[in-house]
């Protein structure tokens, strides 16, 4: 009798345990199992697809990242994590917990997307500290493409005022109609507040000094258009429907701002560049084990 209890019992935990992960890639002798890799395929199909090679080769290059990370004394809190999972939630517009439901619903372990995330911002930090480093971006090379873009809608200096219709959703056709109306009215800066009066809901803000550089390229031009005391036409916005007025307008070929967004810009391909060489390097140095 004892014999058959024992027998049942090794059958009935047999029966609930759970499947033996396998190892399918070492990284540095850190094993990647089917698992993981069946889960990050799962993943990458959610976001459009990809397969197992893919997922595989991802793993292996966080794997990659992490180790070094640790190597740096990098430590990426879960906080960290939570915030940046919080982070793509906003990014599509759903909360946490309906994004934990959309993962699940694709059979995907939070786990799963946790651990991408940990592996992002480790990663970010490796970057920060060793590719910054590697990029140079030319001053006089910034000048020149500045120059290049400066033309003349963008060589103006403004003082500018906003007006504001605000509105809310749905009713901003209407905002938009009583913007023109405003502006017809508009006799330059000085009265723009006591015109603002006749109308609800409509606000009159000083945006101080603007460089052309500093506006949109499609404001810009429309602004180079105007004399002192002209209003731009009424643009939907998040918040309402919005105009500018030029209270100044003078001569300024200003290329500081053109620079900083250069450099913004190519800086940004640089390090990205650089951070592909790097992570190649440390696959070449690695030593990956397929099974």
């Amino acid at each position: 009798m004892l014999r058959l209890i024992a027998a049942m019992l090794i059958g009935l935990t047999l029966s609930v345990m759970p499947a033996f992960a396998a190892t399918k890639v070492t990284v540095n002798g850190v094993p990647i199992s089917d698992i993981e890799i069946a889960q990050r395929t799962k993943l990458l199909a959610l976001e459009g697809g990809g397969g197992t090679k893919k997922a595989t080769e991802q793993l292996i290059d966080e794997q990659l990242q992490i180790q070094e990370a640790k190597r740096m004394n990098i430590v990426i809190s879960d906080q960290q994590v939570d915030d940046a999972f919080q982070q793509v939630a906003r990014n599509i517009k759903v909360s946490t917990d309906k994004l934990n439901q959309i993962l699940q619903q694709a059979g995907v372990s939070k786990d799963t997307m946790r651990a991408r995330l940990r592996a992002a911002i480790a990663w970010n930090q490796v970057s920060g500290m060793v590719v910054a480093s590697r990029v140079k971006v030319s001053d006089l090379d910034l000048e020149k493409a500045a120059e290049a873009k400066l033309d003349q809608a963008l060589s103006y200096d403004y003082i500018l005022k906003e007006v504001l219709f605000i509105s809310s959703t749905g009713n901003a056709s209407a905002r938009t109609g009583q913007a023109n109306q405003y502006r017809k009215a508009f006799k330059g800066c000085d009265s723009a507040v006591q015109v603002s009066l006749n109308f609800t809901d409509a606000a009159v803000r000083d945006m101080g000094r603007r460089h052309a550089t500093q506006l949109p390229e499609a404001l810009a031009d429309e602004l180079a258009k105007l004399n002192v005391g002209g209003i731009t036409k009424p643009r939907v916005t998040e918040t309402g429907v919005s105009m500018l007025a030029i209270c100044a307008k003078n001569e300024a070929r200003d290329t500081t701002f053109l620079k900083n967004k250069l450099r913004n810009e190519q800086g940004g391909k640089q390090m990205q560049a650089e951070a592909e060489k790097f992570k190649a390097e440390l696959r070449t140095k690695a030593k990956i084990v397929y099974n």
